[in-house]
Order: structure tokens, then C-alpha cells, then sequence
């Protein structure tokens, strides 16, 4: 490792700082010493709300959507397979679904974290008659810095979900913009709730959907 060259680099980088002069904060004034805040492009807040939304153990504690969110067989690291029970929706008319799906966390350049999904077959946990099994075409939530305030994080959502059963297609169209907008608002109160670090919560959410069978 080169030493040398990371503390120059670290000497221009502290430089430049000093020489940025706007969006400086005051926050506290003092004895002839003012201290101000700014936010730092440094703290990868997308990749902590990313950690938040990817984490199976504690979903159940915030997303209301769901009855059960199990792990029910791990790839990798970043790769697991899950088995998702979901609660009934529109009142009752839309009974629980299961589904079962295929999770992978990836990272990418400007501190941008997808978590992705898609239906699979997997042995061990075939459709039942308790639950109709949804399906699951490509879905993810792409996170990525604010532009105008990187310290905050953005949240875009994709749903390809066939929900499967003797469904209208209005019902589930009506239905589908409504559970996504408590899905973010419940993720930010779980954000809170979990006292994620300052700045994880400013979500902004969409979702694309195909038509419904």
C-alpha cells in the first residue's frame, strides 16, 4: 500500500474542503467559535438504507404488508431464497398470497445499491391450498444519493407482481399504488424506529406494473 500517495491525496482532498465554501450550515455559535455542519459526500447513507431494506431478520417489523418474510435457503452472502406470506389487502378482497423468490443485493459505482427479486421454483416449498402462489416477474428497489443532498437517500421501486386467483384487474390496479405508498411510509417509520443513522429516510418511491391476470 502507498502509504505516501493516500496522505497526499488526503492532504488535497481536506484542501479542497476548505476551499468549498457553500452550503455550510452554522449550528452552534460560541466564546468566538462557530461551528457549522454540511453534508458529506462520504457517508454512503443509500447503501445504509439499502442494508435496512435488504436485511430479512427484522421485516416483519416494519413492512405491515407482510405476514412472514423467512430465509428459507442462502446462496451467498448477498444471495438468498425467501419464502413471503403477505397480508390480505383492499379490505379483505385480496386474500393473503405466498410467494416464493430469488434475492440479490449488488452494488454499484456512485454508491448505488440494488436489491432485486424474482419468482423461482424451489424444492421443498410448492404452492399449497392455503395460499394462492404469486409470481414474481423482475422487481427491485434501486437506492442511490440525492443529487441536491447526497447525506439523503432516494428510493425507486419496480413491481412486476401477477397476483394470481379469480382477481378483477381493477381491484388490484386500484389497490397496487396504495400498498406501495404505505410500503415507503412504513419503511421510513421503520428507518426511525431502528434509529438509522440521520438522513436515510428522504425516500421518493415508483413502481411499474404489468398487467394483472
Amino acid at each position: 500500500m502507498d502509504y505516501k500517495t493516500i496522505a497526499q491525496q488526503t492532504s488535497q482532498e481536506v484542501f479542497g474542503y476548505n476551499q468549498d465554501t457553500s452550503g455550510w450550515k452554522v449550528v452552534k455559535n460560541s466564546k468566538k467559535i462557530t461551528v457549522s455542519t454540511k453534508a458529506s459526500k462520504r457517508f454512503k447513507s443509500s447503501t445504509k438504507l439499502s442494508d435496512f431494506l435488504y436485511q430479512p431478520g427484522n421485516k416483519v417489523m416494519w413492512d405491515k404488508s407482510l405476514k412472514t418474510y423467512d430465509v428459507v435457503h442462502k446462496i451467498d452472502s448477498s444471495t438468498f431464497i425467501c419464502h413471503t406470506i403477505t397480508q390480505s389487502f383492499a379490505m379483505g378482497s385480496i386474500s393473503p398470497r405466498d410467494f416464493i423468490d430469488v434475492v440479490c443485493f449488488k452494488c454499484y459505482e456512485g454508491n448505488m445499491a440494488i436489491i432485486s427479486s424474482k419468482s423461482v421454483d424451489f424444492p421443498g416449498y410448492p404452492p399449497t391450498s392455503e395460499y394462492i402462489r404469486g409470481y414474481n416477474y423482475p422487481c427491485g428497489f434501486v437506492c442511490s444519493p440525492l443529487k441536491e443532498n447526497p447525506a439523503y437517500s432516494k428510493l425507486v421501486m419496480f413491481v412486476q407482481t401477477d397476483m394470481r386467483g379469480k382477481l378483477p384487474t381493477s381491484i388490484v390496479e386500484k389497490t397496487m399504488p396504495s400498498n406501495l405508498i404505505k410500503f415507503v411510509l412504513n419503511a421510513k417509520d421503520g428507518l426511525r424506529t431502528h434509529k438509522a443513522p440521520s438522513g436515510c429516510g428522504n425516500h421518493s418511491g415508483h413502481s411499474s406494473s404489468p398487467p394483472k391476470k
